[in-house]
């Protein structure tokens, strides 16, 4: 488990550095140091649960420490971290092993002089374990803490859903999400992709919300199942797969998506479509036009075309289309269970994206032709981002009317919002958090 723990710690390490994302941290740390998939999925546990329960390990750490965080170099916190995280949540991991290797892990990255207090820091806590007190879970703090999720986001989601769904939300985050795929119907039937996964020992669950819509376990690499090569599906989460079902894009309509990075919604609205019309995929960034172009050819959906374009400011006109689908950026609060670093944000950070966000449904406004259908999606849960954008443009777009939300079935409001808009919670179908509001041109 050594290779295993030092790619955790480094991987750990360059989030804090680089400030990027997660996931991409993670498989680049991976490949880099090209360990065993044994390995690979004990550094995962390890690397996203530190990520997960920062705010509780931290508490435990206070605890014991006369020294504070802050005076600690960020080498010797994650180590901590990663010894707590192993010793109180990872059952199968023993004592010995969880300290031992901890301190192995401080000599080998330059804090010798640091391994001592992370052994009695470590042996403290092991000592007391089972009468160690957390804070009560009825207040703010309590929640934080048992959650790990920072109080101001705590608050923000009580204001802004109330008490029981900021509930569910904070109890939601505590469960991994699970693995998603997209059936490629113009390849293969559902029954044969089932019969291809199960003869490797994948478990394929069918999801009755959206047809076509499958939930792997045990799946290993994606990119290694000969399934995937063939462009028999690609990954999707439930909610993005719903957003796409609310599109209602038809075969030998004009599709335009604005902002289609990584491309998941470009090849599901082009699988429903039959393969059959003409769907502009669009990203600002080379390297992401690159990937839907890559994702689009795997998949063998002809009809996609690829380009670069600023949603927010487009240098150039395009004909107008029966469809355009807005997915803008945003905070990303409905993807914390696969990015757990995204609670941590803090909410000054977040100011501006509503006013980009509607800058960019503006402008997107412009391609959509008389009687066509205007889709604005995120994939967060921030009322300001979601409902009060598609608000405004509703109030200063004066062509255009709110567009009845046909939902697929199992699916329902859980708060109060107009008919041309849903919010989809973690809980609503074990799948991220996300919104969808529809318009028409009139």
């Amino acid at each position: 488990m050594d290779k295993a723990r030092s790619a955790a710690l480094a991987a750990l390490l360059r989030v804090r550095v680089d400030e990027g994302y997660s996931n991409i941290v993670f498989d680049k740390t991976v490949r880099s140091l090209n360990i065993s998939p044994r390995d690979t999925a004990f550094a995962s546990a390890l690397f996203y649960g530190v990520l997960e329960k920062r705010i509780a390990l931290d508490y435990c750490i206070s605890f014991y420490s006369k020294i504070s965080l802050r005076r600690m170099e960020p080498v010797v916190q994650e180590i901590l971290r990663m010894g707590i995280f192993q010793i109180l949540f990872m059952d199968r991991i023993p004592d010995s092993a969880a300290v031992n290797e901890s301190v192995n892990l401080a000599k080998q990255n330059k804090a010798v002089k640091a391994s001592g207090f992370i052994n009695g820091i470590l042996r403290s806590v092991l000592r007391n374990r089972n009468n160690f007190v957390w804070p009560d879970e009825t207040t703010q703090k309590g929640k934080s803490i048992r959650y790990s999720c920072p109080e101001e986001w705590i608050d923000f989601w009580e204001k802004s859903y109330g008490n029981q769904v900021c509930g569910r939300i904070l109890e939601s985050l505590e469960k991994r999400p699970p693995l998603y795929i997209r059936l490629n119907p113009t390849k293969v039937g559902g029954q044969e992709l089932t019969d291809s996964l199960t003869s490797l020992d994948v478990k394929v669950n069918n999801i009755t919300t959206i047809e076509g819509a499958y939930a792997l376990e045990h799946s290993g690499s994606i990119a290694d199942l000969t399934a995937f090569q063939q462009g028999w599906f690609h990954v999707q989460d439930l909610s993005s797969q719903i957003c796409c079902f609310l599109v209602g894009a038809r075969p030998g309509e004009r599709v335009i998506d604005v902002c289609a990075a990584p491309g998941g919604k470009t090849f599901t609205l082009a699988e429903n479509m039959k393969n059959e019309g003409e769907i502009l995929s669009f990203d600002k960034y080379k390297g992401k036009v690159r990937l839907i172009q890559q994702g689009a050819e795997r998949l063998g959906l002809s009809i996609v075309k690829t380009g670069l374009r600023d949603a927010s400011f487009p240098k150039e006109p395009l004909e107008k289309a029966d469809c355009v689908l807005c997915d803008v950026p945003c905070s990303g609060l409905g993807v914390i269970r696969r990015k757990p670093e995204i609670r941590y944000k803090s909410m000054k950070e977040l100011d501006g994206l509503p006013d980009l966000q509607y800058l960019i449904l503006c402008e997107s406004a412009k391609l959509v032709r008389e009687n066509g259908r205007l889709i604005y999606s995120t994939c967060t849960l921030n009322p300001a981002e979601n409902g009060e954008v598609a608000n405004r443009f509703l109030r200063d777009h004066p062509d255009f009317r709110p567009l009845f939300l046909q939902l697929p079935k199992g699916i329902s409001h859980v708060i109060s919002e107009p008919e041309n808009q849903i919010t989809i919670f973690p809980f609503t179908a074990d799948s991220d958090g996300f919104f969808v509001a529809a318009f028409q041109r009139i």
